[in-house]
Parts: C-alpha cells; sequence; structure tokens
C-alpha cells in the first residue's frame, strides 16, 4: 500500500477540463487531496473537488491511477473519478487559480505527466 493516498476528480464540461493552480508548488493539475482518516477514494475524491473549487459534483467511474513518489520522497498513489458538476468553480483553499481548458489544449498547460496520461485515456 502506498504511505500517501489521494483521490481527485476529471470534471469536463463543453469540451473543457478543470485545471487547478496550487501557487506554493506552482503547477497546474487535476483536482485532488488525500484521504482523512476512514475515508473512501471515492469520498475523498468528492470532498476534495468540492472543498478546492466550490463545485457540487456527482461521482462517476474511476478513469485511472496514479503512483509516483510526491516531492517529501513518499510512494503516492491517486485514484482518479470522472465527475459531473453543477454552479461556478472558484479557487479554494491552496488552489489560487481555476481553468475551465478545451481538453486538447490541457497537456500543454498540466505540469505532471501521470495526469496528461490519464486525459489522453478519455
Amino acid at each position: 500500500m502506498a504511505e500517501v493516498q489521494a483521490a481527485g476528480g476529471i470534471v469536463i464540461r463543453d469540451g473543457r477540463v478543470l485545471l487547478v493552480h496550487r501557487a506554493h508548488y506552482d503547477d497546474w493539475s487535476l483536482p485532488k487531496g488525500k484521504l482523512d482518516p476512514g475515508e473512501s477514494w471515492e469520498e475523498a475524491a468528492v470532498r476534495e473537488l468540492e472543498e478546492e473549487t466550490a463545485l457540487v459534483v456527482e461521482l462517476g467511474e474511476e478513469v485511472g491511477r496514479a503512483h509516483y513518489r510526491d516531492q517529501s520522497g513518499r510512494e503516492k498513489e491517486v485514484r482518479y473519478y470522472r465527475m459531473e458538476a453543477t454552479g461556478e468553480a472558484r479557487a479554494q483553499n491552496e488552489i489560487d487559480e481555476i481553468r475551465w481548458v478545451p481538453l486538447a489544449d490541457a497537456p500543454a498547460l498540466l505540469t505532471y505527466a501521470h495526469d496528461v496520461e490519464l486525459l489522453a485515456q478519455l
């Protein structure tokens, strides 16, 4: 089992995907966050999306998983789910900017290869 477990979502609306920027890491990624104790992957994905983007989301199927070492050198697993969302997205918590990016343009903005690979599976 990975030392760090996280879950996130891929939200697509009108041919665009929701990407978030975290100032602390200066990165563009898919929204995600760590599981709380006793929380399921699915619960964490929904909670994190709502906390980071203010969107009300509906969980869909698992799209894929990413495995990598985080910036502290810990083994990390992130499970991503397709999501439907209502409302207007706004940056909250550690997120300082949100963009709806056309799917074709997203790979050029994303910081991490594992995020690009997940979008390619859609």
